[in-house]
């Protein structure tokens, strides 16, 4: 019984540990994206040209691979999230777009590999 619940157990971790952390997930999207100076904070992060808040380490660490995995590891806030902040910044922040895209995307790999599907989510890639 004891092996039965210790592997229970370990079962319960490895799907755990398989998800993001959700530790972030109450952040307001919205107010980040409303605001210069808190979207500028997080942008400078990403490319490693300012300060970074443990959830922006947190993103940047991250970001590779659920660019890898379509975001598989995402719970189902953060792939909403992700798919409002890319759409935000395709319609409002182009220039910054592009210059995220030229560090985590240079070869256009993942905008050809999720073409149909952030066509489908309402994302206009060119």
């Amino acid at each position: 019984m004891k092996l039965f619940v210790f592997v229970a157990f370990a079962l319960v971790a490895a799907v755990a540990a398989q998800k993001y952390t959700s530790k972030y997930d109450n952040i307001d999207v919205d107010e980040i994206l409303k605001s210069d100076r808190l979207f500028n904070n997080y942008y400078k992060c990403l490319l490693d040209e300012g300060r970074c808040t443990p959830d922006g380490n947190e993103l940047k660490r991250i970001l590779p691979d659920a660019l890898q995995t379509n975001c598989a590891k995402c719970s189902e806030k953060q792939r909403e999230g992700a798919i409002r902040v890319i759409n935000y910044l395709i319609e409002n922040r182009k220039t910054q777009w592009d210059v995220l895209q030229k560090k985590y995307d240079p070869e256009n790999q993942y905008i050809e590999k999720y073409r149909d599907e952030a066509k489908k989510e309402g994302i206009k890639l060119e």
